[in-house]
Protein backbone atom coordinates (compact mmCIF):
# COMPACT_ATOMS: atom_id res chain seq x y z
CA UNK A 1 0.00 0.00 0.00
CA UNK A 2 0.99 3.60 -0.40
CA UNK A 3 -0.35 6.87 0.96
CA UNK A 4 -1.91 9.73 -1.02
CA UNK A 5 -1.78 12.82 1.20
CA UNK A 6 -3.40 16.16 0.50
CA UNK A 7 -1.60 19.48 0.73
CA UNK A 8 -2.05 20.11 4.45
CA UNK A 9 -1.01 16.56 5.35
CA UNK A 10 2.09 16.82 3.17
CA UNK A 11 3.04 20.17 4.68
CA UNK A 12 2.66 18.71 8.18
CA UNK A 13 4.97 15.81 7.29
CA UNK A 14 7.44 18.26 5.79
CA UNK A 15 7.47 20.37 8.95
CA UNK A 16 7.84 17.30 11.18
CA UNK A 17 10.87 16.19 9.18
CA UNK A 18 12.43 19.65 9.47
CA UNK A 19 11.49 20.60 13.05
CA UNK A 20 11.39 17.26 14.87
CA UNK A 21 13.90 15.16 12.93
CA UNK A 22 16.24 18.05 12.23
CA UNK A 23 16.58 17.56 8.46
CA UNK A 24 17.26 21.05 7.05
CA UNK A 25 14.73 22.36 4.58
CA UNK A 26 17.50 23.04 2.05
CA UNK A 27 18.54 19.39 2.17
CA UNK A 28 15.00 18.34 1.27
CA UNK A 29 14.97 20.94 -1.51
CA UNK A 30 18.25 19.69 -2.97
CA UNK A 31 16.98 16.11 -2.91
CA UNK A 32 13.74 17.18 -4.58
CA UNK A 33 15.59 18.93 -7.39
CA UNK A 34 17.89 15.94 -7.87
CA UNK A 35 14.91 13.55 -8.11
CA UNK A 36 13.18 15.78 -10.66
CA UNK A 37 16.28 15.85 -12.87
CA UNK A 38 16.80 12.10 -12.46
CA UNK A 39 13.19 11.33 -13.43
CA UNK A 40 13.48 13.52 -16.51
CA UNK A 41 16.68 11.82 -17.63
CA UNK A 42 15.26 8.33 -16.96
CA UNK A 43 12.50 9.03 -19.47
CA UNK A 44 14.85 10.35 -22.10
CA UNK A 45 13.42 13.85 -22.09
CA UNK A 46 15.65 16.31 -23.93
CA UNK A 47 16.97 18.91 -21.46
CA UNK A 48 19.32 20.71 -23.85
CA UNK A 49 17.05 23.79 -23.79
CA UNK A 50 15.17 23.79 -20.51
CA UNK A 51 12.87 26.44 -19.10
CA UNK A 52 12.05 26.21 -15.43
CA UNK A 53 9.09 28.39 -14.39
CA UNK A 54 9.42 29.24 -10.70
CA UNK A 55 7.12 30.77 -8.14
CA UNK A 56 8.06 32.48 -4.87
CA UNK A 57 7.59 29.54 -2.49
CA UNK A 58 9.55 26.40 -1.81
CA UNK A 59 8.20 24.76 -4.96
CA UNK A 60 9.92 27.58 -6.82
CA UNK A 61 13.05 26.87 -4.76
CA UNK A 62 12.96 23.27 -6.03
CA UNK A 63 12.77 24.70 -9.55
CA UNK A 64 15.76 27.03 -9.11
CA UNK A 65 17.80 24.14 -7.70
CA UNK A 66 16.82 21.96 -10.69
CA UNK A 67 17.94 24.73 -13.05
CA UNK A 68 21.32 24.78 -11.31
CA UNK A 69 21.73 21.00 -11.58
CA UNK A 70 20.90 21.05 -15.29
CA UNK A 71 23.38 23.88 -15.82
CA UNK A 72 26.06 21.91 -14.02
CA UNK A 73 25.39 19.08 -16.49
CA UNK A 74 26.15 21.44 -19.36
CA UNK A 75 22.53 22.02 -20.34
CA UNK A 76 21.10 25.40 -21.33
CA UNK A 77 18.72 26.07 -18.45
CA UNK A 78 16.78 29.33 -18.05
CA UNK A 79 14.31 30.47 -15.42
CA UNK A 80 11.09 32.38 -15.85
CA UNK A 81 10.43 33.86 -12.42
CA UNK A 82 6.66 34.06 -12.16
CA UNK A 83 6.52 34.94 -8.49
CA UNK A 84 6.69 38.05 -6.38
CA UNK A 85 10.10 39.20 -5.13
CA UNK A 86 8.54 40.43 -1.89
CA UNK A 87 6.95 37.04 -1.24
CA UNK A 88 10.04 34.88 -1.68
CA UNK A 89 10.43 32.18 0.96
CA UNK A 90 13.82 32.11 2.65
CA UNK A 91 14.87 28.93 0.84
CA UNK A 92 13.60 30.08 -2.54
CA UNK A 93 15.44 33.41 -2.18
CA UNK A 94 18.65 31.53 -1.42
CA UNK A 95 18.28 29.21 -4.42
CA UNK A 96 17.39 32.14 -6.68
CA UNK A 97 20.50 34.00 -5.56
CA UNK A 98 22.73 30.98 -6.26
CA UNK A 99 21.24 30.60 -9.73
CA UNK A 100 21.79 34.26 -10.55
CA UNK A 101 25.38 34.21 -9.31
CA UNK A 102 26.02 31.17 -11.50
CA UNK A 103 24.91 33.22 -14.47
CA UNK A 104 21.71 31.29 -15.11
CA UNK A 105 19.34 33.60 -17.03
CA UNK A 106 16.45 34.62 -14.77
CA UNK A 107 13.76 36.81 -16.29
CA UNK A 108 10.19 37.85 -15.58
CA UNK A 109 8.69 38.29 -19.05
CA UNK A 110 7.32 35.44 -21.13
CA UNK A 111 10.12 34.55 -23.56
CA UNK A 112 9.78 34.35 -27.31
CA UNK A 113 11.88 31.24 -27.59
CA UNK A 114 11.35 27.53 -27.99
CA UNK A 115 12.42 24.99 -25.37
CA UNK A 116 12.83 21.23 -25.36
CA UNK A 117 11.25 20.95 -21.91
CA UNK A 118 9.27 23.21 -19.59
CA UNK A 119 9.42 22.42 -15.88
CA UNK A 120 6.55 23.78 -13.79
CA UNK A 121 7.59 24.91 -10.29
CA UNK A 122 5.12 27.77 -9.84
CA UNK A 123 2.73 26.53 -7.14
CA UNK A 124 3.06 23.66 -4.74
CA UNK A 125 0.59 21.67 -2.66
CA UNK A 126 -0.48 24.67 -0.57
CA UNK A 127 -2.47 26.34 -3.35
CA UNK A 128 -6.09 26.84 -2.23
CA UNK A 129 -7.38 29.69 -4.41
CA UNK A 130 -8.11 30.00 -8.10
CA UNK A 131 -5.21 30.90 -10.36
CA UNK A 132 -5.95 34.25 -12.01
CA UNK A 133 -4.26 37.20 -13.67
CA UNK A 134 -0.57 36.99 -14.53
CA UNK A 135 -0.23 33.46 -13.17
CA UNK A 136 -3.08 32.24 -15.31
CA UNK A 137 -1.53 33.87 -18.38
CA UNK A 138 1.82 32.18 -17.72
CA UNK A 139 0.26 28.74 -17.25
CA UNK A 140 -1.78 29.08 -20.44
CA UNK A 141 1.39 30.05 -22.30
CA UNK A 142 3.27 27.06 -20.85
CA UNK A 143 0.48 24.75 -22.00
CA UNK A 144 0.56 26.23 -25.51
CA UNK A 145 4.23 25.44 -26.06
CA UNK A 146 5.43 22.53 -28.18
CA UNK A 147 7.73 21.26 -25.44
CA UNK A 148 7.90 18.27 -23.11
CA UNK A 149 6.20 19.24 -19.86
CA UNK A 150 7.13 18.23 -16.32
CA UNK A 151 5.57 19.32 -13.01
CA UNK A 152 7.42 19.53 -9.69
CA UNK A 153 5.35 17.84 -6.95
CA UNK A 154 1.96 18.77 -8.44
CA UNK A 155 0.82 20.60 -11.60
CA UNK A 156 0.25 24.25 -10.74
CA UNK A 157 -3.48 24.93 -10.48
CA UNK A 158 -4.50 21.43 -9.31
CA UNK A 159 -5.96 21.16 -5.81
CA UNK A 160 -3.79 18.67 -3.91
CA UNK A 161 -6.73 17.23 -1.95
CA UNK A 162 -9.60 17.05 -4.43
CA UNK A 163 -8.06 17.16 -7.91
CA UNK A 164 -10.22 20.20 -8.69
CA UNK A 165 -8.84 22.64 -11.26
CA UNK A 166 -8.33 25.98 -9.52
CA UNK A 167 -9.09 28.30 -12.41
CA UNK A 168 -6.47 26.95 -14.81
CA UNK A 169 -3.82 24.26 -14.48
CA UNK A 170 -0.55 23.17 -16.04
CA UNK A 171 -0.87 20.17 -18.36
CA UNK A 172 2.04 17.92 -17.44
CA UNK A 173 3.05 14.65 -19.06
CA UNK A 174 5.14 13.79 -15.98
CA UNK A 175 4.67 14.82 -12.36
CA UNK A 176 7.49 14.12 -9.92
CA UNK A 177 5.89 14.16 -6.46
CA UNK A 178 7.95 14.48 -3.30
CA UNK A 179 7.67 11.52 -0.88
CA UNK A 180 4.17 10.53 -2.05
CA UNK A 181 1.94 11.18 -5.03
CA UNK A 182 -0.72 13.63 -3.89
CA UNK A 183 -4.39 12.64 -3.87
CA UNK A 184 -5.23 15.47 -6.27
CA UNK A 185 -2.89 13.97 -8.88
CA UNK A 186 -4.96 10.76 -8.89
CA UNK A 187 -8.45 12.25 -8.68
CA UNK A 188 -10.10 13.55 -11.83
CA UNK A 189 -9.83 16.09 -13.34
CA UNK A 190 -6.43 16.61 -11.68
CA UNK A 191 -5.25 13.23 -12.97
CA UNK A 192 -5.73 14.48 -16.53
CA UNK A 193 -3.26 17.28 -15.79
CA UNK A 194 -0.68 15.18 -13.95
CA UNK A 195 0.18 12.63 -16.65
CA UNK A 196 2.53 9.96 -15.39
CA UNK A 197 3.05 10.32 -11.64
CA UNK A 198 6.11 9.14 -9.77
CA UNK A 199 6.84 9.36 -6.04
CA UNK A 200 10.35 10.61 -5.29
CA UNK A 201 11.94 9.75 -1.91
CA UNK A 202 13.60 12.84 -0.49
CA UNK A 203 13.85 12.04 3.23
CA UNK A 204 10.21 12.47 4.29
CA UNK A 205 9.08 9.05 5.48
CA UNK A 206 5.65 7.88 4.24
CA UNK A 207 5.34 6.14 7.63
CA UNK A 208 4.49 9.56 9.07
CA UNK A 209 1.06 9.25 7.47
CA UNK A 210 0.24 5.99 9.26
CA UNK A 211 -0.61 7.90 12.42
CA UNK A 212 -3.08 10.20 10.65
CA UNK A 213 -6.29 8.37 9.70
CA UNK A 214 -7.25 11.35 7.54
CA UNK A 215 -4.65 10.38 4.93
CA UNK A 216 -5.90 8.29 2.00
CA UNK A 217 -4.15 5.18 0.79
CA UNK A 218 -4.23 2.94 -2.25
CA UNK A 219 -3.12 -0.53 -3.30
CA UNK A 220 -0.81 -1.61 -6.07
CA UNK A 221 -1.04 -5.00 -7.78
CA UNK A 222 1.94 -6.23 -5.75
CA UNK A 223 -0.31 -5.95 -2.67
CA UNK A 224 -2.93 -8.47 -3.84
CA UNK A 225 -1.44 -11.57 -2.22
CA UNK A 226 -1.43 -9.90 1.20
CA UNK A 227 -5.08 -8.90 0.89
CA UNK A 228 -6.58 -12.33 0.25
CA UNK A 229 -8.06 -14.60 2.95
CA UNK A 230 -5.90 -17.60 3.84
CA UNK A 231 -7.03 -20.99 2.47
CA UNK A 232 -6.17 -23.68 5.04
CA UNK A 233 -5.39 -27.28 4.13
CA UNK A 234 -7.63 -28.55 6.93
CA UNK A 235 -10.90 -26.89 5.92
CA UNK A 236 -14.33 -27.48 4.40
CA UNK A 237 -17.04 -25.42 2.71
CA UNK A 238 -18.28 -24.16 6.04
CA UNK A 239 -14.83 -22.75 6.76
CA UNK A 240 -15.31 -20.09 4.10
CA UNK A 241 -18.65 -18.70 5.09
CA UNK A 242 -22.34 -18.86 4.24
CA UNK A 243 -23.58 -16.09 1.97
CA UNK A 244 -27.22 -15.07 1.61
CA UNK A 245 -27.89 -13.16 -1.61
CA UNK A 246 -31.26 -11.39 -1.45
CA UNK A 247 -31.40 -10.42 -5.09
CA UNK A 248 -33.45 -10.38 -8.22
CA UNK A 249 -37.05 -9.27 -8.72
CA UNK A 250 -39.00 -10.87 -11.56
CA UNK A 251 -36.95 -10.82 -14.77
CA UNK A 252 -33.71 -9.91 -12.97
CA UNK A 253 -32.16 -13.35 -12.72
CA UNK A 254 -28.94 -11.96 -14.20
CA UNK A 255 -28.29 -9.85 -11.11
CA UNK A 256 -28.76 -12.97 -8.97
CA UNK A 257 -26.31 -14.95 -11.05
CA UNK A 258 -23.60 -12.28 -11.32
CA UNK A 259 -23.53 -11.42 -7.61
CA UNK A 260 -23.66 -15.05 -6.44
CA UNK A 261 -21.15 -16.27 -9.01
CA UNK A 262 -18.75 -13.51 -7.95
CA UNK A 263 -18.99 -14.49 -4.29
CA UNK A 264 -18.08 -18.03 -5.23
CA UNK A 265 -15.25 -16.83 -7.51
CA UNK A 266 -13.42 -15.13 -4.62
CA UNK A 267 -13.71 -18.12 -2.31
CA UNK A 268 -17.03 -18.13 -0.43
CA UNK A 269 -17.96 -21.64 0.72
CA UNK A 270 -21.77 -21.62 0.42
CA UNK A 271 -24.06 -19.21 -1.42
CA UNK A 272 -27.83 -19.22 -1.05
CA UNK A 273 -29.90 -17.02 -3.35
CA UNK A 274 -33.22 -15.66 -2.10
CA UNK A 275 -35.14 -14.41 -5.12
CA UNK A 276 -38.56 -14.02 -6.70
CA UNK A 277 -40.04 -17.41 -7.59
CA UNK A 278 -40.01 -16.80 -11.35
CA UNK A 279 -36.20 -16.63 -11.31
CA UNK A 280 -35.72 -20.06 -9.72
CA UNK A 281 -35.45 -22.16 -12.86
CA UNK A 282 -33.05 -19.81 -14.62
CA UNK A 283 -30.76 -19.57 -11.59
CA UNK A 284 -30.65 -23.33 -11.08
CA UNK A 285 -29.49 -23.73 -14.67
CA UNK A 286 -26.99 -20.86 -14.61
CA UNK A 287 -25.48 -21.64 -11.22
CA UNK A 288 -26.23 -25.16 -9.97
CA UNK A 289 -23.66 -24.69 -7.18
CA UNK A 290 -25.95 -22.20 -5.42
CA UNK A 291 -28.81 -23.01 -3.06
CA UNK A 292 -31.98 -21.31 -4.28
CA UNK A 293 -34.86 -20.20 -2.08
CA UNK A 294 -37.70 -18.10 -3.43
CA UNK A 295 -40.74 -16.01 -2.52
CA UNK A 296 -43.95 -14.76 -4.04
CA UNK A 297 -44.72 -12.42 -1.20
CA UNK A 298 -43.12 -11.22 2.00
CA UNK A 299 -42.66 -14.23 4.29
CA UNK A 300 -41.39 -13.13 7.68
CA UNK A 301 -40.65 -16.61 9.05
CA UNK A 302 -38.84 -17.77 5.92
CA UNK A 303 -36.70 -14.64 5.79
CA UNK A 304 -35.86 -14.83 9.50
CA UNK A 305 -34.68 -18.43 9.10
CA UNK A 306 -32.49 -17.52 6.12
CA UNK A 307 -30.91 -14.62 8.00
CA UNK A 308 -30.13 -16.90 10.94
CA UNK A 309 -28.45 -19.37 8.56
CA UNK A 310 -26.19 -16.80 6.92
CA UNK A 311 -22.82 -15.43 8.02
CA UNK A 312 -23.09 -12.41 5.71
CA UNK A 313 -25.93 -10.93 3.66
CA UNK A 314 -25.97 -9.07 0.36
CA UNK A 315 -29.23 -7.35 -0.48
CA UNK A 316 -30.36 -5.18 -3.35
CA UNK A 317 -28.93 -6.39 -6.67
CA UNK A 318 -31.90 -6.36 -9.07
CA UNK A 319 -34.25 -6.43 -6.08
CA UNK A 320 -36.71 -3.88 -7.46
CA UNK A 321 -38.61 -1.25 -5.48
CA UNK A 322 -41.88 -3.03 -4.87
CA UNK A 323 -43.71 -3.09 -1.56
CA UNK A 324 -42.42 -6.65 -1.02
CA UNK A 325 -38.84 -5.53 -1.65
CA UNK A 326 -39.23 -2.72 0.88
CA UNK A 327 -40.52 -5.11 3.53
CA UNK A 328 -37.65 -7.54 2.90
CA UNK A 329 -35.03 -4.79 3.19
CA UNK A 330 -36.50 -3.28 6.36
CA UNK A 331 -36.83 -6.72 7.95
CA UNK A 332 -33.22 -7.56 7.11
CA UNK A 333 -31.75 -4.39 8.56
CA UNK A 334 -33.93 -4.54 11.66
CA UNK A 335 -33.69 -8.22 12.54
CA UNK A 336 -30.18 -9.41 11.72
CA UNK A 337 -26.89 -8.53 13.37
CA UNK A 338 -24.90 -10.05 10.49
CA UNK A 339 -22.85 -7.90 8.13
CA UNK A 340 -25.07 -6.62 5.32
CA UNK A 341 -23.88 -5.33 1.95
CA UNK A 342 -26.60 -3.03 0.58
CA UNK A 343 -26.44 -2.37 -3.15
CA UNK A 344 -28.48 -1.05 -6.09
CA UNK A 345 -32.25 -1.17 -5.41
CA UNK A 346 -31.54 -1.66 -1.73
CA UNK A 347 -29.98 1.82 -1.78
CA UNK A 348 -32.85 3.25 -3.79
CA UNK A 349 -35.29 2.00 -1.17
CA UNK A 350 -33.10 3.34 1.63
CA UNK A 351 -32.99 6.81 0.08
CA UNK A 352 -36.56 7.36 1.27
CA UNK A 353 -36.03 5.69 4.64
CA UNK A 354 -32.61 6.69 5.92
CA UNK A 355 -33.70 6.13 9.52
CA UNK A 356 -33.68 2.40 8.76
CA UNK A 357 -29.94 2.58 8.12
CA UNK A 358 -29.23 4.70 11.17
CA UNK A 359 -31.12 2.26 13.43
CA UNK A 360 -29.99 -0.96 11.78
CA UNK A 361 -28.84 -3.85 13.99
CA UNK A 362 -26.59 -5.00 11.20
CA UNK A 363 -23.14 -3.73 10.37
CA UNK A 364 -23.62 -2.27 6.89
CA UNK A 365 -21.54 -1.71 3.76
CA UNK A 366 -23.28 0.56 1.25
CA UNK A 367 -22.11 0.63 -2.39
CA UNK A 368 -23.70 3.65 -4.12
CA UNK A 369 -22.64 5.09 -7.45
CA UNK A 370 -22.75 8.86 -7.83
CA UNK A 371 -26.47 9.07 -8.69
CA UNK A 372 -27.43 6.77 -5.83
CA UNK A 373 -25.28 8.80 -3.45
CA UNK A 374 -27.04 11.94 -4.66
CA UNK A 375 -30.37 10.41 -3.60
CA UNK A 376 -28.99 9.18 -0.27
CA UNK A 377 -27.48 12.51 0.76
CA UNK A 378 -29.64 15.02 -1.08
CA UNK A 379 -26.60 16.54 -2.81
CA UNK A 380 -26.15 17.17 -6.51
CA UNK A 381 -23.77 14.88 -8.37
CA UNK A 382 -21.35 17.67 -9.31
CA UNK A 383 -20.84 18.59 -5.66
CA UNK A 384 -20.29 14.94 -4.75
CA UNK A 385 -17.79 14.42 -7.58
CA UNK A 386 -15.76 17.45 -6.45
CA UNK A 387 -15.69 16.32 -2.82
CA UNK A 388 -15.99 12.56 -3.15
CA UNK A 389 -13.53 11.68 -0.39
CA UNK A 390 -15.10 14.05 2.13
CA UNK A 391 -18.61 13.02 1.06
CA UNK A 392 -17.89 9.31 1.57
CA UNK A 393 -16.28 10.01 4.93
CA UNK A 394 -19.21 12.16 6.07
CA UNK A 395 -21.70 9.47 5.10
CA UNK A 396 -19.72 6.74 6.84
CA UNK A 397 -19.54 8.77 10.04
CA UNK A 398 -23.19 9.82 9.99
CA UNK A 399 -24.52 6.28 9.59
CA UNK A 400 -21.80 4.16 11.18
CA UNK A 401 -21.37 2.31 7.90
CA UNK A 402 -18.64 1.46 5.43
CA UNK A 403 -19.26 3.62 2.38
CA UNK A 404 -18.10 2.42 -1.04
CA UNK A 405 -18.65 5.42 -3.31
CA UNK A 406 -18.30 4.05 -6.85
CA UNK A 407 -16.94 5.98 -9.80
CA UNK A 408 -13.82 6.13 -11.97
CA UNK A 409 -12.03 6.65 -8.67
CA UNK A 410 -13.93 4.60 -6.11
CA UNK A 411 -13.60 5.63 -2.46
CA UNK A 412 -14.00 3.32 0.55
CA UNK A 413 -14.51 5.08 3.88
CA UNK A 414 -15.19 4.08 7.48
CA UNK A 415 -14.75 6.24 10.55
CA UNK A 416 -11.44 5.52 12.27
CA UNK A 417 -9.81 4.07 9.13
CA UNK A 418 -7.59 5.52 6.45
CA UNK A 419 -9.83 6.10 3.43
CA UNK A 420 -9.05 3.85 0.47
CA UNK A 421 -8.83 5.38 -3.01
CA UNK A 422 -8.88 2.88 -5.85
CA UNK A 423 -6.63 3.63 -8.83
CA UNK A 424 -7.01 0.35 -10.73
CA UNK A 425 -9.67 -0.45 -13.34
CA UNK A 426 -10.69 1.18 -16.60
CA UNK A 427 -13.58 2.50 -18.67
CA UNK A 428 -14.30 -0.93 -20.20
CA UNK A 429 -15.91 -1.80 -16.86
CA UNK A 430 -18.69 0.76 -17.34
CA UNK A 431 -21.31 -1.85 -18.24
CA UNK A 432 -24.55 -3.12 -16.75
CA UNK A 433 -23.93 -5.78 -14.13
CA UNK A 434 -20.50 -4.50 -13.07
CA UNK A 435 -21.94 -3.33 -9.74
CA UNK A 436 -23.53 -6.74 -9.14
CA UNK A 437 -20.12 -8.35 -9.57
CA UNK A 438 -18.55 -5.91 -7.11
CA UNK A 439 -21.24 -6.54 -4.51
CA UNK A 440 -20.64 -10.26 -4.83
CA UNK A 441 -16.87 -9.92 -4.54
CA UNK A 442 -17.12 -7.83 -1.35
CA UNK A 443 -19.65 -10.26 0.11
CA UNK A 444 -17.56 -13.32 -0.74
CA UNK A 445 -14.48 -11.84 0.94
CA UNK A 446 -16.47 -10.82 4.02
CA UNK A 447 -17.87 -14.36 4.30
CA UNK A 448 -14.32 -15.61 4.79
CA UNK A 449 -13.81 -13.56 7.91
CA UNK A 450 -12.44 -10.28 6.58
CA UNK A 451 -13.60 -7.13 8.36
CA UNK A 452 -16.20 -4.94 6.71
CA UNK A 453 -13.68 -2.29 5.72
CA UNK A 454 -11.01 -4.71 4.56
CA UNK A 455 -13.45 -6.74 2.47
CA UNK A 456 -14.78 -3.55 0.88
CA UNK A 457 -11.36 -2.08 0.05
CA UNK A 458 -9.88 -5.39 -1.12
CA UNK A 459 -13.08 -6.18 -3.03
CA UNK A 460 -13.03 -2.87 -4.89
CA UNK A 461 -9.39 -3.34 -5.81
CA UNK A 462 -9.72 -6.97 -6.86
CA UNK A 463 -12.79 -6.13 -8.96
CA UNK A 464 -10.82 -3.35 -10.68
CA UNK A 465 -7.83 -5.62 -11.30
CA UNK A 466 -10.24 -8.13 -12.84
CA UNK A 467 -11.44 -5.32 -15.08
CA UNK A 468 -7.89 -4.64 -16.21
CA UNK A 469 -7.48 -8.34 -17.03
CA UNK A 470 -10.77 -8.33 -18.93
CA UNK A 471 -9.79 -5.30 -20.98
CA UNK A 472 -6.54 -7.03 -21.87
CA UNK A 473 -8.56 -9.96 -23.21
CA UNK A 474 -11.56 -8.19 -24.78
CA UNK A 475 -10.46 -4.62 -25.45
CA UNK A 476 -12.00 -1.35 -24.32
CA UNK A 477 -15.46 -1.84 -25.84
CA UNK A 478 -16.53 -5.47 -25.56
CA UNK A 479 -16.14 -6.29 -21.87
CA UNK A 480 -19.30 -7.63 -20.21
CA UNK A 481 -19.97 -8.12 -16.51
CA UNK A 482 -19.31 -11.84 -16.78
CA UNK A 483 -15.89 -11.06 -18.25
CA UNK A 484 -15.03 -9.25 -15.02
CA UNK A 485 -15.57 -12.47 -13.09
CA UNK A 486 -13.27 -14.30 -15.49
CA UNK A 487 -10.74 -11.50 -15.08
CA UNK A 488 -10.88 -11.78 -11.29
CA UNK A 489 -10.35 -15.53 -11.58
CA UNK A 490 -7.24 -14.95 -13.68
CA UNK A 491 -5.89 -12.47 -11.10
CA UNK A 492 -6.43 -15.03 -8.33
CA UNK A 493 -4.89 -17.82 -10.38
CA UNK A 494 -1.75 -15.75 -10.91
CA UNK A 495 -1.55 -15.16 -7.16
CA UNK A 496 -1.99 -18.86 -6.47
CA UNK A 497 0.84 -19.63 -8.87
CA UNK A 498 3.05 -16.90 -7.45
CA UNK A 499 3.03 -14.95 -10.72
CA UNK A 500 3.20 -11.16 -11.00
Amino acid sequence: MRYLPDGAQMQAADMYTIKELGVPSLVLMERAALKVVEAIHERGIDTSKALIVCGSGNNGGDGFAAARLLTEEGMCAEVLFAGNEASLSEECALQKGIAERMGIPVFTDIPEKEYTVIIDAVFGVGLSRDVTGWYSEIIRWMNSQNSRKVAVDIPSGVCAGTGRILGTAFQAELTVSMACVKAGCELFPGKSCAGETVAAPIGISPDLFRKDSGVCFTYDKTDISGLLPVRKADSHKGSYGKVLMITGSRGMAGACYLSARSAYAVGAGLVQIYTEEDNRGVIQQLLPEAIVSSYRDYDREQLTALLEWADVVCIGCGLGRSEVSEKILHHTLKETDKLCIVDADGLNILSGHMEALRHSRASVIVTPHMKEMSRLMGKNMTEIAETRIRTAEEFAKAYGAVCVLKDSRTVVAQEGHHTFLNLAGNSAMAKAGSGDVLAGVITGLAAQGMTAFDSAAAGVFLHACGGDEARGEKGAYSVLAGDLIAGIERVLLKQDRGED
